[in-house]
């Protein structure tokens, strides 16, 4: 079968196509803007890419068009496929029916984690030698590709609650039927397609209402939005994070942490990440893996070897003892949970937290009155303006005067960290996009500082 993949580039849908190609399928596909890395990944894998949209990749038509959720009406592939009949589903439909119908599904939701948490259980499940199929919204540096179809019952996905596709709004989870659910937190995001967080909570318990009476739901005991949630009906065995699972810590920082299962200490883990937030991450992963069969102990020795995936407190570079980080956070808890970790693990070390309002929700607005506590940790906050943000950020720069600045333009950013950052920093540069390349163009101009 001839399969036309409409923003094959994105993480998801690259994955999608890596999938399709494993299962014997020809796989094309088009995207705005096809580049590296994924471009490279899907070239290796005999995937030929179109840059753009023109409805001339559709000709011949291929036997079945699979149209990402970032595709609306409009776009010319995606009103020729409709004006000529063309067969077409979406990515998580088209998994679902390919793919997962007869495996035991692992899904990792909630607003914050599921990158990592998704990693870390796809991983414990390798380590534990059950090859699993997975597909992750992320880079892993546990394995060397984002999705695999695998050769066991077990496949691992990152749930997501973003919608579908222009034709289908519901959440892209509703399709995964999960046997084993991780629900790591519940928050209002997301505000281009979600109208408040009862909608959110909504889609969730669609979700939960798909988990068999043998199957599990793990999530923590102390979110209200979460109970609220589970409180409409839950059908399946429930585990809690803090009841069933804790995690006490050994070292402040996160780096050493008991495993404790109903009061029973059954181990503990030493790893490289940090943070309470990657902490309670560890601990819900190998109470998935444990759903699968996974002992315990074999989970703490995978968590052991685990490296955290790309763009997740990611050390980019060390220049003169000043550390460059870099991390997805995007919404004010993720913000404040990473700088948390930032400042357990720089000691006396100061933390400059460099912040790109670039999410739909964040350009928006919506979050800035709870910016200032999120980023409060922080020793100064150097804030960039994107020249499409909906709200001005001088309001946020008043609200944590005097240690905040603002720039709108990212040379002149560069320019004012590498004047004042001093060894012992640690820069923890926060956005979901590229940010203008600030982390190539600081991790430049430091060295050129320091090393000359």
């Amino acid at each position: 079968m001839h399969i036309h993949i409409l923003g094959i580039c994105g993480t998801f849908m690259g994955g999608i196509a890596a999938i399709a190609k494993s299962l014997g399928h020809k796989v094309t596909g088009s995207d705005a803007n096809v580049y590296p890395p994924m471009s490279t990944q899907l070239t290796e894998l005999g995937i030929n890419l179109t840059q753009g949209y023109d409805p001339a990749q559709l000709d011949p038509a291929p036997d079945l068009v699979i149209i990402g959720n970032a595709l609306s009406r409009g776009n010319p592939a995606v009103e020729y496929v409709l004006n000529n009949h063309l067969r077409y589903t979406s990515g998580p439909q088209w998994l679902a029916e390919q793919v997962l119908h007869d495996r035991w599904v692992l899904a990792v939701s909630g607003t914050h984690g599921k990158t990592t948490t998704s990693t870390m259980l796809a991983w414990i499940l390798d380590y534990a030698g059950l090859n699993p199929g997975f597909l992750i919204g992320g880079i892993p540096q546990n394995f060397d590709c984002s999705a695999r179809l695998g050769d066991s019952p077990f496949f691992v996905i990152e749930a997501d609650e973003y919608d579908t596709a222009f034709f289908d709004k519901r959440s892209k989870f509703v399709h995964y039927r999960p046997r084993t659910l991780v629900i790591n937190n519940l928050e209002y995001d997301h505000a281009d397609i979600f109208a408040d967080l009862a909608a959110i909570q909504r889609q969730f318990h669609h979700l939960l209402r798909m988990v068999p009476s043998n199957g599990l739901v793990l999530s923590p005991e102390d979110t209200v939005a979460i109970k609220q949630t589970l409180d409409m009906g839950c059908w399946s065995e429930r585990q809690s994070y803090g009841t069933d699972w804790q995690g006490p810590l050994i070292k402040p920082d996160g780096t050493e942490f008991k495993v404790c299962y109903r009061q029973e200490v059954l181990g503990q883990v030493q790893w490289t990440l940090s943070g309470q937030h990657n902490v309670e991450n560890g601990i819900m992963a190998i109470a998935a893996a444990r759903h699968a069969g996974v002992p315990v102990n074999i989970a703490i020795e995978a968590l052991a070897k685990f490296v955290a995936p790309k763009r997740r407190m990611e050390l980019k570079a060390q220049i003169n003892n000043i550390k460059v980080y870099d991390d997805f956070a995007h919404h004010p808890t993720a913000i404040n949970t990473t700088l948390q970790g930032a400042c357990a693990q720089a000691g006396q070390g100061r933390v400059l937290a460099v912040l790109e309002p670039r999410s739909n929700t964040m350009r928006m607005g919506v979050h800035q009155a709870t910016l200032p506590a999120a980023l409060a940790l922080a020793n100064h906050v150097y804030l960039y303006e994107p020249a499409n943000a909906n709200w001005s950020l001088e309001t946020l720069t008043r609200a944590l005067a005097p240690k905040a600045s603002l720039s709108h333009d990212i040379a002149h950013l560069v320019n004012i960290l590498t004047e004042q950052a001093l060894p012992g920093d640690s820069i923890v540069i926060m956005s979901n996009g590229g940010f203008g390349g600030i982390h190539d163009k600081l991790i430049a101009a430091l060295e050129d500082k320091w090393n000359n």
